[in-house]
């Protein structure tokens, strides 16, 4: 046989969905998609960022619909999938990338419930209401592909303090074998992206005078976070058909974080930014 190193990582033809797009690992994801040849339809609840988008997008001569909308309304998800089809008439892959954390990282003792519900309703019910938008559609266009955006914090416990955000993401791995059961018959594959943290110049000085830098350095066994070109390859192998016989797979790329245990040799830095909210609760504490 002959082997084609660059066909099958080709979207040309291909038509996708990625949520979340206005800002951050949703514009890489659009333009990774766009780079290999997709047309893109963006959505988000920021129409300004969204346009920005939409340009980048079109700079590199694929089409681009913009669509603003909130994954946590069924409706708008609906909607989103209603324009896609009308415009290009097919969706060959969907990128379940919108998603919230809180970032102030508090004792689980002390997070306030509605934290906990916004942050299942956006990762995890918003990433189920999209799926379930687009993916009749794309059953009926023959398949395609479904790609999570999950998170190392799906994979096992940390002392990252997000109880939510840990249990969304966990939900987001178990969805994604459920249905790449359900649906790999049927042509359409399902796999999540679980990446560890990702630095980008608007990050980086951010992680490392925070004290996460270091944090998660100490936590990784390549002593070093991720940087967004190491992110290329691994979503473009999920979206294309290069990855044609892989489904129901959690990929992690997080330098060996999900494959070591224990706690970091650091402490946590996040103790230092929120006061009491830091403080654990115990026997000696009255409140």
């Amino acid at each position: 046989m002959t082997v084609d190193l660059i066909g099958p990582f080709r979207l040309d033809g291909k038509v996708a969905i990625v949520t979340g797009a206005s800002y951050g690992l949703g514009v890489l994801f659009a333009e990774i998609l766009a780079t290999a040849g997709a047309d893109v339809v963006v959505t988000a609840r920021s129409v300004d960022k969204l346009q920005e988008t939409k340009a980048m997008i079109e700079s590199l001569d694929r089409k681009c619909l913009a669509v603003a909308g909130d994954v946590t309304e069924y409706a708008d998800c609906e909607r989103v999938v209603a324009e896609a089809m009308a415009t290009f008439g097919r969706i060959d892959v969907l990128v379940n990338n919108a998603g919230w954390a809180d970032d102030r990282l508090v004792r689980t003792e002390r997070c306030e419930p509605e934290m906990f519900v916004k942050m299942v309703n956006t990762d995890l019910n918003g990433l189920f209401y999209m799926t379930r938008a687009a993916a009749p559609d794309m059953l009926r266009g023959g398949g395609g592909s479904i790609i999570n955006l999950s998170s190392i914090f799906g994979n096992a416990g940390s002392e990252n303090r997000t109880a939510g955000y840990f249990a969304a993401k966990g939900g987001v791995n178990q969805l994604t074998k459920l249905l790449a059961c359900e649906w790999g018959d049927r042509g359409l594959r399902v796999n999540a992206l679980a990446p560890n943290f990702f630095v980008s110049e608007m990050t980086r000085s951010l992680l490392e005078d925070s004290g996460m830098a270091d944090w998660m350095r100490s936590r990784t066994p390549m002593r070093r976070m991720g940087e967004l070109p190491e992110l290329v390859g691994p979503f473009l192998f999920l979206a294309s058909s290069a990855s044609s016989f892989v489904t129901g797979t959690v990929l992690s790329v997080d330098g060996g974080w999900s494959a070591s245990g224990g706690y970091a040799q650091n402490p946590q830095p996040w103790d230092e930014w929120n006061g009491e909210m830091g403080t654990p609760i115990g026997p000696d504490q009255l409140v």
